[in-house]
């Protein structure tokens, strides 16, 4: 984990680009980039996140079974630093937000011990948002 990280780009589908712009601008606060009628491009923590406009979205998710949890897959999200995302639970919490997985600590005092919450974009896209107590166990076995 020394070398820097570079951005990712992630194109994903969406049936209404002002529902996108409302969750992704609005409700995550992602800086909205380039657009056009049929798509937006999203700085997603510092990722390209780019939101296309599809008549209607490909098979939802299926679930994994995790902690006893059903983790939606595909799913796709950012690894935050620990106040971060305690600020982003709270902030979704006071938004009413219907989470698929409410936010909870996985392997508490254990190695890899990570914050983590599930939720559906407007268009039914999966997301994860986790954090780990210590970076350094990122890929910890």
């Amino acid at each position: 984990m020394n070398k820097r990280l570079q951005p990712f780009h992630l194109a994903i589908p969406v049936t209404d680009l002002h529902q996108a712009e409302a969750f992704y601008g609005g409700l995550l606060g992602s800086a909205k980039g380039r657009f056009s009628n049929q798509w937006i491009d999203w700085d997603f923590f510092g990722h390209q996140l780019v939101t296309h406009l599809v008549a209607a979205m490909p098979s939802p998710p299926s679930h994994n079974k995790v902690d006893n949890h059903g983790v939606p897959v595909p799913h796709f999200g950012v690894v935050l630093e620990w106040q971060e995302w305690q600020a982003l639970a709270e902030k979704l919490k006071k938004a009413g937000t219907n989470f698929i997985i409410e936010p909870y600590i996985r392997f508490k005092g254990k190695p890899g011990e990570q914050a983590t919450l599930f939720l559906l974009d407007p268009s039914g896209n999966a997301l994860e948002f986790k954090a780990f107590k210590d970076m350094g166990q990122l890929f910890v076995r």
